[in-house]
C-alpha cells in the first residue's frame, strides 16, 4: 500500500475533475446546436423540467467524458463545479433514460410487414430533429473551413454487438445492430446516419443515405465544392449508380466522381478472365509502401469491357468504367481457398486517370470509415446500445455522431494543430481532464484550473477561436 491516506470529509469547496469539459457545450453552442435542438427537437408536453437543450447537451458531455451508460449520468450530475460552470444542474440517470425512450415509436415498430426479416422503420419526428440539428452543425462547420474544397462522401455500415432479447442476428454470426454511416472524407465528420437491425444487409437501399448525406450542404455550396463518393460492394446498387452518373439528379447538380467496388457476378468473371497477360499493368501505392500481405503478392490491374445487363437507365449518359485488379502469390503459391489467382473490380466514372491511382484512391475509403467507426465506437459510447427499445437506440448512436462532429469540429476551429487527429480518448487525457476550482466574484463565475500555464493559457485561447467567428443566422433545414 502506498504511503498515504485517504481523508474522509470532502472538500468544501466547489470543485471539478473536468475543468475541460465545458469545451463541448461551447463547441455545440458556437456551431449554433443548441439553438437548432431548440428548433426542431419539440419532446416536452410541458415547459417545466430539463429542456431538450440541456438534455442534448448533456449526453454530449457524457459521451466526450467517457460515460457509456445511463447510470453514469450520475457521475456528472454529482460534478458541482462542472455544473457551476455551465450554470445548470446536470441531467441524472433517470431523466436520461426518460429523455431517450421518447425518440421511441411503439406504433411505427407495429407498421413492420410480416413475412419480412430484413426492414428499415421509419423515423420518429424527433429522430429526423437531431438529424437537422446535425446538418445544422456540419453547415456552419464547413461555412468556418472554406479551405476544404473537396466534398468526398464515404459510406460503410457498422456492427453493434447486443445479447438484448430484440437484437436481431447479422451475417457474422452475432446479435446486433448494423447502422450505415455516410463520412466527409475531408474531414471525418458524419453526414448521415441509418440505425438498422442487425440483419438488414447494407445492400440495402443505399441511396437514401446517400441523399441524406449530400442533402446536408446546400446546393449553392456543394456547386464550389468536388464532390466524389466511394463504397464497397454494398454500393453496387443500381438506383444508386443510377443517381450518382445522372448529372442533373434530383439534388445537388452537376458530376460526382464515383468509384464502388463491383459485385463479382459470373458474366464479370467471365470477362476479366480473358484479359490477355500483356494488358494487366503493375498495381502500386503512390508512396512506394507496401503491407506485409502485398510483399508476398502481385498485384495488377487492367481495364476491362463490360456492360451489365442492368446498366445506366439513360442510354445518352457515357458507360461505367471497370477496372479489374488480379492478385497472385509471388512465389507461385496458392490460396488458402486453394485458388493461384483472385479478381476484384470497381466501377468508376473517371476515365481520364491512371487506373492503379483510381484503385488507391477507391481503396482510401477503408482508412475514412474504419477511422471514424473506431472513433465513435470504442472512444464514444457506440460499443453499445442502451437498451431494447429500436428507437432509444437509433436516438443514442445519433447522438454519438453528434458528440463525435463537435470534437471533430473542436479540433479544426480551436485546438492546436498537433491536436487535429487526436482520437477522444487523447482528448479526454489532453484537454478534458483537468481539476479545477470554482468561485463566484463581481457576479460573474471563475473557473481555477489546476494545470500549467500553458495549458491554462491554451484553455483560454481555444474558448476565444470557438467565438471568433461570430455564430450564423439558424439555418432552417427542412
Amino acid at each position: 500500500m502506498l504511503d498515504f491516506g485517504i481523508d474522509s470529509q470532502p472538500l468544501e469547496e466547489c470543485l471539478t475533475a473536468h475543468g475541460g469539459l465545458p469545451l463541448v457545450a461551447e463547441t455545440f453552442r458556437a456551431l449554433g446546436g443548441r439553438a437548432a435542438v431548440e428548433r426542431h427537437l419539440k419532446l416536452k408536453a410541458r415547459e417545466r423540467g430539463i429542456s431538450e437543450g440541456d438534455m442534448v447537451e448533456d449526453f454530449l458531455l457524457l459521451l466526450a467524458s467517457g460515460g457509456e451508460c445511463f447510470d453514469d449520468f450520475a457521475v456528472l450530475a454529482e460534478d458541482q463545479g462542472l455544473a457551476a460552470t455551465l450554470g445548470r444542474t446536470l441531467a441524472g440517470p433517470d431523466a436520461a433514460r426518460k429523455f431517450l425512450y421518447r425518440f421511441h415509436d411503439e406504433d411505427m415498430q407495429a407498421k413492420r410487414p410480416q413475412h419480412v426479416l430484413a426492414w428499415v422503420p421509419e423515423e420518429t419526428t424527433a429522430l429526423q430533429g437531431l438529424a437537422k440539428v446535425n446538418a445544422t452543425l456540419v453547415q456552419e462547420f464547413q461555412r468556418r473551413q472554406p479551405e476544404v474544397t473537396g466534398f468526398t462522401v464515404d459510406m460503410d455500415a457498422s456492427l453493434i454487438e447486443s445479447h438484448n432479447i430484440e437484437a436481431k442476428a447479422h451475417y457474422d454470426g452475432g446479435r446486433g445492430y448494423q447502422p450505415e454511416f455516410a463520412i466527409w472524407a475531408e474531414t471525418l465528420m458524419v453526414l448521415a446516419d441509418e440505425f438498422r437491425d442487425g440483419n438488414v444487409p447494407a445492400a440495402m437501399d443505399p441511396l437514401s443515405v446517400v441523399k441524406a448525406a449530400f442533402g446536408v450542404l446546400a446546393p449553392e455550396v456543394l456547386a464550389k465544392l468536388t464532390m466524389a463518393f466511394r463504397g464497397d460492394s454494398a454500393c453496387y446498387n443500381h438506383e444508386l449508380l443510377n443517381w450518382l452518373r445522372n448529372p442533373a439528379r434530383e439534388g445537388p447538380q452537376g458530376k460526382i466522381r464515383f468509384a464502388i467496388s463491383a459485385c463479382m457476378s459470373p458474366q464479370l468473371r467471365a470477362v476479366i478472365e480473358k484479359v490477355p497477360a500483356k494488358a494487366w499493368q503493375p498495381y502500386r501505392r503512390p508512396d512506394g509502401q507496401a503491407s506485409a500481405a502485398e510483399v508476398d503478392e502481385l498485384r495488377s490491374w487492367a481495364d476491362v469491357v463490360f456492360v451489365p445487363s442492368d446498366g445506366p437507365s439513360d442510354k445518352t449518359l457515357a458507360p461505367d468504367r471497370y477496372i479489374a485488379i488480379r492478385i497472385q502469390k509471388r512465389q507461385g503459391e496458392l490460396f488458402a481457398d486453394g485458388t493461384s489467382v483472385k479478381h476484384f473490380a470497381i466501377v468508376t466514372n473517371d476515365w481520364d486517370a491512371d487506373g492503379g491511382k483510381v484503385l488507391w484512391w477507391q481503396r482510401q475509403k477503408a482508412g475514412t470509415v474504419e477511422q471514424v467507426h473506431d472513433m465513435i465506437q470504442n472512444g464514444l459510447g457506440l460499443g453499445t446500445v442502451p437498451c431494447q427499445r429500436f428507437g432509444a437506440n437509433a436516438a443514442w448512436t445519433r447522438l454519438n455522431v453528434l458528440t463525435h462532429n463537435v470534437l471533430q469540429a473542436l479540433k479544426w476551429i480551436a485546438l492546436p494543430p498537433e491536436e487535429r487527429h487526436a482520437h477522444p480518448k487523447r482528448m479526454r487525457f489532453r484537454v478534458f481532464a483537468l481539476a479545477g476550482r470554482v468561485t463566484h466574484s463581481a457576479r460573474r463565475t471563475w473557473l481555477r484550473l489546476a494545470g500549467t500555464a500553458a495549458q491554462i493559457a491554451r484553455q483560454i485561447a481555444v474558448r476565444a477561436k470557438l467565438w471568433m467567428a461570430p455564430p450564423s443566422q439558424p439555418v432552417l433545414v427542412t
